[in-house]
């Protein structure tokens, strides 16, 4: 006899757009989990004194660390816009098929423009 398996997975259904948002939220809550370590370097930093504050800065204007940022803002924008529809969803607005692949469609476009500001912000308008 073939054992069924206890829940479904990616061998039963068809990988589909709503799967794909799912993922990416749960991506990105890691990911800002993750970040935080950053920002509590920072602060840490901060409260330690100048020397520790500079070494901070020295290490946090690096290429690197700007481009690891540069994904953190982009996950915590996709994360805040996904998190916002599904409050949406629990209103329960937007389930229907089209509303919820339009919603998909919008919560992307708009993390994205949300990203680019902060980052025009921080990086380019900040330095002047």
């Amino acid at each position: 006899m073939r054992e069924r398996p206890l829940s479904p997975h990616l061998g039963v259904y068809r990988f589909m757009y709503t799967m794909a948002t799912s993922i990416l939220h749960r991506i990105t809550g890691v990911v800002l989990a993750v970040g935080l370590l950053l920002l509590v370097y920072w602060l840490m930093a901060a409260a330690d004194g100048p020397v520790a504050y500079e070494r901070a800065l020295e290490l946090l204007s690096s290429g690197v660390v700007k481009l690891l940022i540069a994904g953190w803002v982009l996950a915590f924008s996709y994360h805040l816009c996904n998190g916002i529809r599904h409050l949406n969803w629990d209103l329960g607005r937007g389930l229907e098929r089209a509303e919820a692949r339009r919603s998909a469609r919008v919560m992307i476009a708009a993390a994205v423009v949300i990203a680019v500001v902060i980052l025009y912000a921080a990086f380019v308008g900040g330095a002047s």
